[in-house]
């Protein structure tokens, strides 16, 4: 998003400063709110290998479906199941410098969202019980991050013109407040991702999930006028 103050229409209290040539400084600005997440999208999945394509394939659907069954009776319905990815690469050893043909790999990848954050850990033991031997990440989502990125945006207008200030101030000189250009960034999100692979050793105890805080980030570029 990107706003420009048109030249010739300064504030009142600023026009005194328009017989002099005006300079531009540009400065940036950066906000942050951090929120406690309330929903997890669990990254897992299947890998099964075999000299013969059909035999992989069927015995990587049999391992998945088996997965979604346990995961539906922990209460994820099939809606909160999706393929993040499906893929099957042809395997090689090489044996005295020759490439000699092993078997094929068959990848079967699920994107599980977990809308009670509490049971993350709980869905990725349900999986790893019920086949899983792929686990790609766990990412933390807030439902209002669009209410959180319109407060860090505020955060970071607030905070370019403290920087444009603090420079004015020191070559004293006339700072013009209303900026002539503003210029927004990308939305950032800064999410945790605490669970390890190491997880998928079954031990007698949950998985421990640590959710932490997501951070909503907001980036600004602004052009202020200045008189000496």
């Amino acid at each position: 998003m990107y706003y420009q103050q048109p030249f010739g229409r300064l504030p009142a209290q600023n026009r005194d400063y328009t017989r002099s040539k005006p300079n531009i400084m540009r400065v940036s600005g950066e906000g942050k709110i951090a929120g406690q997440p309330n929903r997890a999208i669990v990254t897992l999945g299947v890998s099964t290998e075999d000299q013969v394509l059909q035999k992989a394939q069927e015995n990587n659907a049999k391992t998945i479906a088996s997965i979604k069954n346990a995961l539906n009776g922990i209460g994820i319905l099939d809606k909160q199941i999706q393929t993040a990815d499906f893929s099957i690469f042809p395997q090689y050893d090489f044996v005295d410098g020759k490439q000699i043909f092993r078997g094929y790999k068959v990848e079967h990848l699920l994107n599980i969202t977990v809308d009670q954050i509490e049971n993350t850990g709980l869905a990725v033991d349900t999986a790893v019980d019920s086949g899983a031997n792929i686990v790609r990440g766990i990412n933390f989502e807030v439902n209002n991050a669009a209410v959180m990125y319109q407060q860090a945006l505020t955060l970071a207008v607030a905070d370019a013109y403290k920087k444009a200030e603090t420079i004015a101030a020191s070559m004293n000189v006339q700072l013009i407040r209303t900026p002539i250009a503003v210029m927004e960034g990308a939305l950032d999100f800064e999410r945790p991702v605490p669970f390890q692979p190491s997880a998928l050793v079954k031990s007698a105890e949950s998985t421990p999930i640590q959710p932490g805080t997501v951070e909503v980030e907001s980036h600004i570029t602004a052009e202020f006028m200045y008189y000496s």
